[in-house]
């Protein structure tokens, strides 16, 4: 809570003789804007790029149109500092030093806190209409629905029915940051009560515990005629991995330990270790439209496979392609090396939709190879396996806590919610001054600050 602390604007002090403001400014990136048009557009020397490493480099390209982030404008016009976010977990800073004016470029943790609500209200006109009214977020409602899947018809709630949900999210300068995460809800519709409880690996269950089956088993020896299965592999139309029977040694993650630089970074791919030499295959038929040099990636392979999908295989010792070819499913593009910043011969693949850096693990593989089984016939003496399935009751932590909460914000008409901000106010508290020119002088970078509601 703000409570009796004063707020003023951010000043930011130049030498000793001149003060002037300075304001925070959301913004939104350009779509197709490459990092360097954007500094052009923004008065600032292209000289920052040599200062940019290969390996900081690549990540230029995981900069995504439309999304915002946040400047730091003085009275001039003078940008003085620019978050710009990549993913959930990291972000670029991009802060003008006090002293001689120059930039410096970073890549640094975002800043965030998390918000804790529980909402309580009663419809009004439309469920998503009804809940952004009281937050102020709209996909609130939308995820909503998304947890309850068939269970409640949305489209037949009535003037009068009563909704209470429980959950926590990411805030950012005031505005939620990244996906918001549910705990449970309630919808009182035609005198019935329909609740919801959501686990920590995002499960939704009816009760307030969640059923999780123990399977025992065990083998006893038989004589009997056996059916046996034959499979014999069968190729389909999907994306398959670029090195069959690789094993992955880097996950896709938001935010990943650096080995060499040992600090944050995020890994927008998979790693698949490898032999120098060994085949790289194409995940899926489509044209090649880079095939080259890429700085902290070195030698790269980038296909289009159309429906906006586009894959890329990094780190190639050589490159057997060229751009403008078509290949077939399976080809081989190349070969795997270490070229470029790497630790080791190993393979980098990343696949994107519509410019949006996805975990491959979530297509390749899928709808890809499949068995075609054959039944033979026979007598013989076998160990069957037999098994017994246990069902156990499994209370999910919190569960009944929340239940009685939101069963007393069920029989009330009170409305309720914490109501996000359409951007957060450019001020921040007068102790918080010298934090932030403390921090600015050292690192170069500041999210401002934040205001608590």
């Amino acid at each position: 809570m703000i409570g009796a602390k004063r707020i003023v604007m951010l000043w930011i002090v130049w030498g000793i003789a001149w003060l002037g403001a300075a304001t925070i400014q959301r913004s939104i990136w350009k779509p197709g804007e490459t990092f360097s048009e954007y500094l052009q557009r923004r008065g600032v020397p292209l000289q920052v790029l040599r200062s940019i490493s290969p390996e900081d480099s690549k990540y230029l390209y995981e900069i995504q149109g439309g999304e915002p982030f946040f400047e730091l404008i003085d009275d001039n016009g003078t940008l003085l500092q620019s978050l710009i976010p990549l993913g959930e977990e990291m972000q670029i800073a991009l802060s003008r030093q006090w002293g001689s004016g120059a930039y410096r470029f970073d890549i640094v943790p975002i800043v965030h806190k998390e918000v804790h609500d529980t909402v309580a209200l009663s419809v009004r006109s439309s469920c998503y209409r009804d809940i952004d009214r009281v937050t102020n977020n709209p996909r609130l409602g939308f995820i909503l629905k998304t947890l309850y899947k068939r269970r409640v018809d949305f489209r037949k709630l009535r003037k009068g029915d009563r909704i209470v949900f429980a959950y926590r999210q990411k805030s950012r300068l005031g505005e939620p940051w990244g996906q918001p995460v549910f705990q449970g809800a309630v919808i009182r519709t035609r005198g019935k009560d329909h609740f919801i409880f959501v686990d920590r690996d995002g499960n939704s269950w009816l009760k307030p515990y969640k059923e999780v089956k123990t399977v025992h088993t065990g083998t006893k020896t038989v004589y009997e005629t056996v059916t046996r299965k034959i499979r014999t592999l069968r190729n389909r139309k999907g994306y398959i991995r670029p090195i069959p029977g690789a094993r992955i040694t880097s996950p896709f993650s938001y935010k990943r330990w650096h080995p060499i630089l040992h600090r944050y970074r995020p890994h927008l791919g998979i790693d698949f270790g490898a032999r120098r030499g060994t085949p790289i295959h194409a995940v899926n038929r489509g044209r090649v439209i880079y095939a080259g040099w890429m700085r902290g990636y070195g030698k790269v392979v980038k296909i289009d496979h159309g429906d906006g999908y586009v894959s890329l295989y990094a780190h190639q010792s050589r490159i057997r392609v060229h751009r403008g070819q078509y290949v077939s499913r399976g080809q081989i593009i190349g070969y795997v090396g270490s070229t470029g910043r790497s630790t080791g011969p190993h393979l980098h693949f990343g696949l994107y939709r519509r410019g949006r850096a996805i975990n491959p693990l979530h297509v390749i593989g899928k709808g890809g190879s499949r068995y075609v089984v054959t039944e033979v016939t026979e007598r013989k003496k076998r160990i069957k396996k037999f098994a017994k399935t246990e069902i156990k009751k499994v209370p999910i932590p919190g569960a009944e806590k929340l239940k009685k909460r939101m069963e007393t914000l069920l029989h009330s008409s009170s409305v309720k919610g914490y109501r996000w901000r359409e951007i957060a106010d450019r001020l921040i508290y007068v102790d918080q001054i010298t934090k932030h020119k403390e921090a600015s002088n050292e690192t170069g970078y500041d999210d401002y600050g934040q205001t608590d509601r």
